[in-house]
């Protein structure tokens, strides 16, 4: 997404920066991962193939994606390669709710997990999504096995709305409201 191609959003512990061409090579590393492709259902691709899934997400205006750093080695080191933890996304794909997103994100390093970075990065694209976006309502699909993103998502006050056994996902839900724009803010500072 162009609108965000020169955006870095500072959190306490994490930087979403725009997913540029330099961190293509080491997501391509991740996503070698057969559990990290289990728990995003996701296909393994070339690095051809990722160079121009790159470049097609950071053309395509329904779709916004940051990587996420890792702030603290960030600031020690100034190296934003290696300060990559993972990703997050809004997918603006809905033709018949047009303010409506799907939301992801994924903590690929082992080492940030279960450190609230995932938690940080997420609550930051969540409300850079209703300020620049406008979103007004969010989505998630979640592996049904994936348990951190199902317990990260109801913290978040999202609500199950759906399961499915064939593509093995639970879809939440979350409307976007005055008392939960405070809720993001409050928890943004946390």
């Amino acid at each position: 997404m162009k609108i965000n191609q020169n955006l870095s959003i500072y959190g306490n512990k994490v930087i979403l920066v725009p997913y540029e061409k330099k961190y293509v090579e080491r997501y391509h590393e991740w996503m070698k991962s057969e559990e990290l492709q289990q728990l995003t259902g996701s296909e393994p691709l070339t690095i051809e193939e990722e160079y121009e899934m790159q470049e097609s997400w950071m053309n395509d205006e329904k779709k916004c994606t940051f990587i996420i750093l890792n702030r603290k080695r960030y600031d020690d080191t100034r190296d934003s390669i290696y300060s990559m933890i993972g990703d997050t996304n809004l997918y603006l794909n809905d033709i018949d709710e047009p303010h409506t997103a799907e939301c992801e994100i994924m903590i690929a390093e082992e080492y940030a997990r279960g450190q609230k970075m995932g938690w940080n990065a997420m609550i930051l694209m969540l409300r850079y999504g209703i300020e620049a976006l406008n979103i007004n309502k969010y989505r998630a699909k979640i592996k049904i096995n994936n348990d951190s993103s199902i317990k990260m998502f109801s913290k978040l006050k999202f609500k199950e709305v759906s399961r499915s056994e064939v593509f093995g996902e639970i879809t939440f839900e979350r409307d976007v409201s005055p008392e939960w724009k405070e809720f993001l803010m409050q928890k943004s500072i946390c």
